[in-house]
């Protein structure tokens, strides 16, 4: 399933930006449109092989959630690496709670980090906020984002 969410990303970050899709990417699309076409799925998710189990996450929050982490840790990497895990966690969750409750507001119907944010915390928190999943999360939950 991820890598089906990774060529996708790939397929909608090219479009959006107008580039063409390499040669891999494109094959990989058309076989999969060609499989849905020619099996007729009542669901588009069913043709990429997303469909949850039975009390599963949907593929949709799993892929948020990774983006989510994937920044937590990306934050935590660059700018708090001299922290112990414990005090990571805690400073990234003041951090999100501060921008929760002040800019997160102004920012959430960007489609692009902000200019001023670029190379700052700002930017990651931007990107784990954007996400789609849940934020801020607590201090547990982001020691073991974090490990």
């Amino acid at each position: 399933m991820l890598g089906t969410l990774q060529y996708l990303g790939d397929v909608a970050q090219r479009c959006l930006r107008g580039q063409p899709l390499d040669e891999e990417t494109a094959r990989w699309l058309g076989r999969l449109l060609d499989d849905f076409l020619a099996r007729g799925s009542s669901a588009f998710e069913e043709a990429l092989g997303l469909m949850q189990g039975r009390g599963g996450v949907p593929w949709w929050l799993e892929f948020a959630i990774r983006r989510r982490d994937a920044a937590l840790r990306e934050l935590a990497r660059r700018f708090l690496s001299d922290m112990h895990l414990s005090a990571q966690a805690k400073s990234i969750r003041t951090l999100a709670i501060r921008y929760a409750a002040s800019t997160w507001h102004f920012d959430k119907d960007l489609h692009e980090v902000p200019a001023p944010y670029v190379g700052t915390p700002q930017e990651w928190l931007w990107y784990a906020f954007h996400s789609g999943a849940r934020m801020p999360i607590g201090e547990r939950q982001l020691r073991s984002v974090l490990l």
